[in-house]
């Protein structure tokens, strides 16, 4: 059966969330937005796109960078108003430099950094 972004359950603005998760290591790199044409536009190219909604644009991962995310696999989750993106990563995910954006933990109540930037 072919997949349709439009089958997807986006939000009141048109938006679904995208994590973006490493297909090798299993590490979740960060999260994003997406709409039906990122959708389209990362299953066509393979170059995750994602919705940028502090800059009302698309936002081809990587594009400035250099750090680029190729989609491996595309997963929907049960409910459809989620999607888990499997990628190759290219260089640090987060804009901070550093390989995630989940670089704070909380550890016995206090936030503790277990990720410097990359060099």
């Amino acid at each position: 059966m072919p997949f349709d972004p439009a089958t997807l359950r986006y939000d009141a603005n048109g938006l679904v969330p995208a994590i973006a998760q490493d297909h090798a290591s299993g590490e979740v790199l960060m999260v994003a937005w997406m709409n039906a044409e990122a959708v389209a536009r990362t299953l066509q190219t393979s170059c995750v796109t994602y919705w940028s909604r502090s800059r009302a644009a698309f936002w081809v991962k990587g594009e400035t960078s250099g750090h680029v995310q190729r989609l491996v696999e595309l997963r929907v989750d049960c409910d459809r108003d989620c999607l888990l993106l499997l990628v190759e990563q290219t260089g640090p995910a987060c804009h901070t430099n550093r390989r995630s954006c989940f670089y704070t933990a909380v550890r016995e109540g206090a936030e503790v950094e277990i990720l410097r930037p990359e060099a």
